[in-house]
C-alpha cells in the first residue's frame, strides 16, 4: 500500500507541475504495480501441493520416503516458486537431531500453466516420537520483488514412531519386590508349575488338575494344589514434568525414561500378568487434534501470509501446556496392553502442569493393589517422596527406578525415599546400565544411606 501511494503522489505532483514524460513513468510504474500484485495473488492460489507418505509405524532408526508433489492448477505461467516442506524444529534443528534428512526438502521452481513437478526426500527416524511431516509452504512473488505472498497448503502426515525396547535378563521379577510378591488374601492366581501339595479330589476339579500317581498309589482320585503365584503384575507411573529435564541433558534422558518404562512394560506382559501405564506427561495426538482446528480450516488454507515466519508460526507447536489429564492405560490383563502402553509411550511429550505427586494421589483409586507400582523418576523432590510413601502406607508394593541422577542426588532421593519406607530402589544412568537393572538394586543394603541427608 506504501508503493501505491508513492506512485500516486508521483503522478499527481507530475500533472501538477505539467511534466509528461513523468507523468508517463508514473502509469507505466502504476502499471507495474498492479499487474505485480495481481500476478502475485494469482500465482499463490493457483498453486497445489500433495503428499504421499507411508505412515505406518517405525521403529527406531527405520526410514520413510516422503514425495511431494507440486501443481500449478492455473493456465498462466509462474515465474519463481519457494517450496518448502515443513518438519518440526525441535525434531531437525535440535543438537542431537531426532530425525535425519536425505535429499533436499527445500526447492525454487518454475511452472508453467497446468504442469506438475515432483520433490522426494527421505527422512530416518533416530528416535522415538510422534512427528509431523508437512504441510508445505510456498512462497511466491513478482520478479521486480515487490510483492511476496506465502502460503501452507496440503495436510501434514503423522508417523509414529515406537520407543526401543530392551531386554531385562537380571530383572528377577519373582524375588525382592520388583514387581510383585504381593500376599495375596485368596489364591486367584496361582502358578501351574509349582505344585504345593494334594487333596483329595472334589466334584468340579478339572481333569488336569489330577494327580494320577497319588490316585493310581491310594485307590481315590486326589488334585494337585499349587502355590499362588507372588506375581500380580504392576503399573508403571512416569513423571514427564518438564522441571525434572534439564535442557543440558535432552533429548537422551527423556528417551532413556521411555525406554526403561517400555522395556518393563514388555517384560511384565511377556509373563501373562497384569500391567498398565499412567504418566502426567500430554499425548501428542490430542495436542494435535486441538491444534489442528485452526490450521485445516479453509481460511487457513486459502489465505496468503504477510512473511515466511508467520506461515511457519502458524504451524509451529505448542510448547506450553495447560494439561491437568493424566495420561493412562488402565491397569489390566490382555494381549493388547503392551501394544496401548508402548504407542501412549511413543507419543508422549513433556507438560509443566501437572506434578509426580498429583499424579500419584489421583491414580491411587485406579491403580489395583495387589499390582506393584513402578515408578520411573527423573529426580525426587520432596513431594514426590510423599505421594509414594503414602501409596505404600495404602497398601500398595512400590519399586522405584532413577534414571539420570549423579551421585549427589542419587543419595539425596535414597534418603528422601527411605525416609517414606520404600526401599527397592534401581537406577540407570544408560542403556547398558538398564539392561543389568537387577543387579543395581539399593534394596539390600539400606544402611549404607544412613548418612545425614537433607530432606528439604
Amino acid at each position: 500500500m506504501r508503493w501505491f501511494l508513492v506512485i500516486v503522489a508521483l503522478i499527481g505532483a507530475a500533472i501538477a507541475l505539467q511534466a509528461g514524460l513523468v507523468a508517463f513513468a508514473g502509469y507505466v510504474l502504476l502499471g507495474v504495480y498492479l499487474l505485480s500484485r495481481y500476478l502475485a495473488r494469482r500465482w499463490v492460489r493457483d498453486l497445489g501441493a500433495t503428499r504421499e507418505c507411508d505412515s505406518a509405524p517405525r521403529e527406531v532408526g527405520e526410514t520413510t520416503e516422503v514425495t511431494v508433489t507440486l501443481t500449478n492448477t492455473g493456465a498462466i505461467p509462474i515465474a519463481w516458486v519457494l517450496v518448502e516442506d515443513l518438519l518440526p524444529d525441535f525434531a531437525v534443528k535440535a543438537r542431537t537431531p531426532r530425525i535425519t534428512v536425505k535429499g533436499k526438502r527445500v526447492h525454487v521452481v518454475t511452472l508453467r500453466g497446468k504442469q506438475t513437478k515432483t520433490i522426494k526426500y527421505k527422512v530416518t527416524f533416530a528416535m522415538r516420537g510422534y512427528y509431523p511431516l508437512g504441510p508445505t509452504l510456498l512462497e511466491t512473488g513478482d520478479v521486480f520483488g515487490l510483492h511476496r505472498r506465502h502460503r501452507v497448503i496440503g495436510k501434514p502426515i503423522y508417523v509414529m514412531v515406537y520407543p526401543k525396547v530392551v531386554d531385562l535378563p537380571k530383572y528377577n521379577f519373582a524375588s525382592e519386590r520388583p514387581i510383585g510378591e504381593v500376599r495375596l488374601q485368596n489364591r486367584l492366581f496361582e502358578d501351574p508349575t509349582r505344585t504345593a501339595g494334594v487333596r483329595q479330589y472334589v466334584m468340579g476339579d478339572p481333569l488336569q488338575r489330577v494327580h494320577w500317581k497319588v490316585t493310581a498309589r491310594t485307590g481315590q482320585l486326589h488334585s494337585r494344589i499349587y502355590e499362588p503365584t507372588t506375581l500380580a503384575g504392576a503399573t508403571i507411573l512416569v513423571d514427564f514434568h518438564q522441571d525434572g529435564y534439564h535442557k543440558r541433558g535432552e533429548p537422551h534422558r527423556s528417551d532413556l525414561v521411555v525406554t526403561t518404562a517400555v522395556s518393563i512394560a514388555y517384560a511384565v506382559s511377556v509373563l501373562n500378568v497384569q500391567v498398565g501405564f499412567a504418566s502426567n506427561g500430554r499425548d501428542a495426538a490430542d495436542r494435535i487434534r486441538e491444534e489442528s482446528l485452526a490450521a485445516e480450516s479453509p481460511e487457513a488454507q486459502v489465505e496468503g501470509h504477510a512473511t515466511r515466519d508467520e506461515a511457519r508460526d502458524r504451524f509451529a507447536l505448542n510448547e506450553e501446556s495447560d494439561r491437568i489429564r493424566p495420561v493412562v492405560v488402565d491397569t489390566r490383563r490382555g494381549f493388547d496392553q503392551f501394544q496401548q502402553i508402548r504407542e501412549a509411550l511413543a507419543r508422549l511429550e513433556f507438560t509443566d502442569a501437572f506434578t509426580f505427586a498429583q499424579l500419584a494421589l489421583e491414580m491411587a483409586a485406579r491403580m489395583p493393589r495387589d499390582a506393584t507400582v513402578i515408578a520411573v523418576l527423573p529426580r525426587v523432590p520432596v513431594e514426590t517422596a510423599i505421594a509414594l510413601g503414602t501409596l505404600r502406607r495404602q497398601g500398595f508394593a512400590v519399586s522405584v527406578i532413577l534414571i539420570g541422577l549423579d551421585e549427589n542426588h542419587k543419595l539425596e532421593a535414597h534418603g528422601r525415599l527411605l525416609a517414606e519406607t520404600v526401599r527397592d530402589i534401581r537406577y540407570a544412568n544408560t542403556v547398558e546400565e538398564l539392561a543389568t537393572l537387577g543387579a543395581n538394586t539399593a534394596t539390600h543394603s539400606p544402611a549404607a544411606y544412613t548418612v545425614d541427608i537433607p530432606l528439604s
